[in-house]
């Protein structure tokens, strides 16, 4: 007689979209992937260049100039990081940086947070695309 074996759903990663054209952007990730590197080998958090995907987020609405203006990620339950909210959840993520989630999501200091990554992100992103990258 079989037995029905319950099997627990495959955990989906982090998944964040990237712009690997904007050079700040690249080599940003590629240091944090590098940090990750466990988490990566084991399927927990993936990055990936929007480039490639343009219409990746359309469900949710986010347009190929909104991530290359502003990292994009899914997170296990489906759930749309934008933003600041995407750079706190890696930090939670990467060892010995915990930390800077914590204290950069502290109540009160999430908005600072937040306005000051939105700035930094529209002068990138006003940068590269005078640039030419796209």
């Amino acid at each position: 007689m079989a037995t029905d074996v319950l099997t627990p759903a495959p955990i989906r990663p982090l998944t964040v979209w990237y712009n690997t054209k904007c050079p700040v952007c690249d080599a940003g990730i590629r240091h944090q992937r590098s940090r990750l590197l466990e988490a990566v080998k084991a399927g927990r958090i993936e990055f990936l260049d929007i480039n490639l995907e343009p219409d990746a987020l359309a469900r949710f609405g986010a347009g190929l100039d909104d991530i290359r203006r502003r990292l994009h990620a899914t997170d296990e339950e489906s759930r749309l990081l934008v933003g600041a909210d995407v750079v706190l959840e890696i930090w939670r993520r990467t060892p010995g940086q915990a930390w800077l989630a914590g204290l950069f999501g502290m109540p009160g200091l999430i908005t600072l947070t937040r306005f000051a990554y939105d700035r930094f992100a529209d002068l990138l992103f006003a940068w590269n695309k005078r640039s030419g990258r796209w």
